[in-house]
């Protein structure tokens, strides 16, 4: 039986997110609405985007080894970012006109994988954005996204 590629392998290598996500946020710095939100973000941030993705698709460690990232330090830096739907859209939106700029693989089961985990992740972003405090316990383990995942129905922490 022939082993089926992880979203990572599909992808390319880890070259292939670096080109997405440093031309995408090259784009996101000149944006007027999403250009302020970014303005001040780390040097490093491109890569540990980069790293980030490549890992929760089946990538090496690169984000938890190679930048000492962890699940709960990722949703850490949204916390009290007050994103809104229209900035959600947005990032949403120039991230996949980069994918087709790049030559993001554009096969319909890629990409459908692929827009799945991106809308999971920024709706995530812009809820936990709202918080003042981390959510995520720092124990908690990385996301894994592959072909057909989804991150289950989103129950509030009603405790």
């Amino acid at each position: 039986m022939k082993k089926i590629p992880t979203l990572y392998e599909w992808a390319g290598d880890i070259k292939t997110f670096e080109t997405l996500f440093s031309q995408f946020y090259a784009k996101v710095l000149k944006d007027d609405l999403l250009g302020e939100v970014f303005k001040d973000m780390s040097p490093e941030h491109v890569k540990h985007v980069s790293n980030f993705v490549a890992e929760v698709f089946g990538g090496e460690k690169f984000y938890t080894q190679e930048n000492n990232g962890s699940h709960a330090k990722m949703i850490g830096k949204h916390i009290g970012k007050m994103l809104n739907e229209e900035k959600r859209q947005r990032w949403v939106h120039l991230l996949l006109q980069t994918a087709d700029e790049v030559g993001l693989k554009s096969d319909p089961e890629f990409r459908s994988a692929f827009v799945g985990y991106i809308e999971w992740g920024t709706r995530l972003a812009v809820i936990n954005s709202a918080l003042t405090e981390n959510p995520v316990d720092t124990n908690e383990p990385m996301p894994k996204w592959g072909w057909g995942e989804t991150g289950g129905p989103y129950l509030p922490d009603t405790e």
